[in-house]
């Protein structure tokens, strides 16, 4: 066979983002540079260099060689993945630590491109730039917590305002307060309340960023048993939110933290990542809290894109191009987009701008387990839908979509859905994936996945009936099991069926 990866979108290059922060140093090795940007290596190292930066003023001997051992490791692994773009930044540690300059020179030799230092202006946008990258309409305070500091900035769709830094990272909290989380609880609400930004977030989001934050996040997931196990946009109500918080504080949760996949230095850190949300819960008084897996490096990238490529809808751009890596034909997965549109608007269903791109993408989606056995696709479309890199989307939109897909497989009549998955989408939703779902098993029959036919098919209400119509030159499709599929859809709607030939 030829070599290449047909699996893999052609026409870019990998783009790397190696991220030196004050606990861990990071790699992330991206397919391209895209609106929706697919990670395809990713490694950290936890090194600590902020670990003693408080009391000392330097970054730790033995961190340092971590870290440059690290980079080295990092900078042969991008070569070795033919990396043609490597950005390199540092934060809170490398440019408040009396021999951070040194540690730059060495990183930059070894990685050999120029190492950014990031201020604590150029985190908080670029923390607000992966928020905005990632979650759809945003409206909240971005906060990026990391070993050294804690960065905020207000977000309003594609809108931000000017970022702030306080003194309150995982690792200074631990080193300030010798350990003393009562008095790192102290040091978080004091901070915060002189933070006017802090007053901007009442009744808004808190969009949470940073490994202790995700720590945190995949703990209570653990904690609620929650059934998908997808950390971006993984929301916490307030009140459970300050329940949380206080049995991490109290060592209540001790046991479960033993059973989850934290490392012990995260582990160790969890306390001090509850004090700052406990202080953002008391101090701004927020709606929720979001977790946002897209971070720094993500904003990084989202800045280097041109104006174009950000107003781009990244759903739609990751589903079109898995559409364009597995279905059978992503021309037709784009017909159905148009078929769709003509169909929801003939049996006038309302859709919001939201309830419209979730169709879009699940519509999208539809073919891309077809080379599974047929009893095994709509599990196969299930658990890559549910569980895939896409941004831009809440739970119960990616949930719907995994519902849509399944009855589209599996028929209008199935659960769609083990019952935990299915109670995330609420019955509104529920309804429409029947409806889309049936809509794609006859659009299916029509065509046999084929592209250039669906343009001249339409389904369309009229008066009491759901009409398929059918031009002369294709009188041959209609048949039995088309006409059994179109009833199917046709009492999901309450609605008789009729085929007819045009022309």
């Amino acid at each position: 066979m030829a070599d290449g990866a047909p699996g893999r979108l052609p026409g870019i290059e990998p783009v790397a983002v190696i991220d030196i922060g004050s606990n861990s140093v990071r790699v992330v090795v991206y397919e391209g540079l895209t609106r929706s940007p697919t990670p395809v290596f990713n490694e950290k190292a936890l090194c600590g260099l902020g670990a003693h930066l408080a009391t000392t003023g330097r970054l730790d001997d033995d961190a340092v060689k971590s870290a440059l051992t690290a980079l080295r490791r990092f900078r042969a692994l991008c070569d070795q993945m033919r990396v043609a773009d490597l950005h390199v930044i540092a934060t809170a540690a490398a440019r408040e630590a009396a021999n951070g300059s040194q540690f730059v020179a060495e990183a930059e030799a070894i990685c050999r491109v120029p190492v950014r230092v990031l201020t604590g202006a150029d985190e908080a946008l670029y923390a607000a730039y992966g928020v905005i990258s990632g979650v759809y309409e945003p409206d909240g305070i971005v906060g990026d917590l990391g070993g050294g500091s804690l960065e905020l900035i207000d977000v309003c769709d594609h809108q931000y305002g000017a970022g702030t830094t306080l003194p309150l990272g995982a690792l200074r909290l631990r080193d300030l307060t010798e350990g003393n989380h009562r008095k790192a609880e102290e040091l978080v609400t004091e901070a915060l309340g002189s933070s006017g930004i802090a007053a901007q977030g009442f009744g808004r989001n808190f969009y949470a960023i940073g490994g202790t934050f995700r720590s945190m996040a995949k703990l209570h997931m653990a904690r609620a048993d929650y059934p998908l196990h997808v950390m971006h946009n993984y929301e916490i109500g307030v009140e459970d939110a300050r329940e949380f918080v206080q049995e991490i504080l109290r060592g209540k949760l001790r046991e479960l933290q033993k059973r989850v996949d934290i490392s012990d230095i995260r582990q160790e850190l969890l306390p001090y990542g509850a004090a700052v949300l406990e202080g953002v819960l008391d101090v701004m008084r927020p709606k929720r809290i979001v977790v946002s897996a897209l971070g720094v490096r993500e904003g990084l990238l989202y800045g280097l894109l041109d104006d174009e490529a950000r107003s781009a809808d990244p759903l739609i751009v990751a589903a079109e191009e898995l559409a364009y890596l597995r279905s059978r034909s992503p021309r037709h997965a784009r017909e159905l987009v148009r078929w769709t549109d003509r169909l929801f608007e003939s049996l006038g269903l309302e859709e919001s701008e939201n309830d419209r791109r979730i169709r879009h993408a699940a519509v999208l989606l539809a073919d891309i387990g077809w080379r599974a056995h047929p009893d095994y696709r709509g599990e196969q479309s299930i658990n890559i839908i549910a569980n895939a890199a896409f941004v831009g989307i809440d739970h119960e939109s990616r949930m719907f979509m995994a519902l849509t897909v399944s009855h589209r497989h599996n028929g209008v009549n199935s659960p769609g859905l083990p019952d935990r998955l299915r109670s995330m989408v609420n019955s509104r939703l529920q309804e429409r994936a029947r409806i889309l779902g049936g809509a794609l098993r006859v659009a299916y029959l029509i065509t046999a996945s084929m592209a250039g036919v669906l343009d001249e098919t339409p389904i369309l209400k009229d008066a009491d009936k759901l009409v398929l119509e059918l031009p002369k030159s294709r009188e041959a499709l209609a048949g039995n099991r088309l006409a059994s599929r179109l009833k199917q859809l046709a009492r999901v709607l309450s609605l008789n069926t009729e085929t007819r030939i045009i022309g």
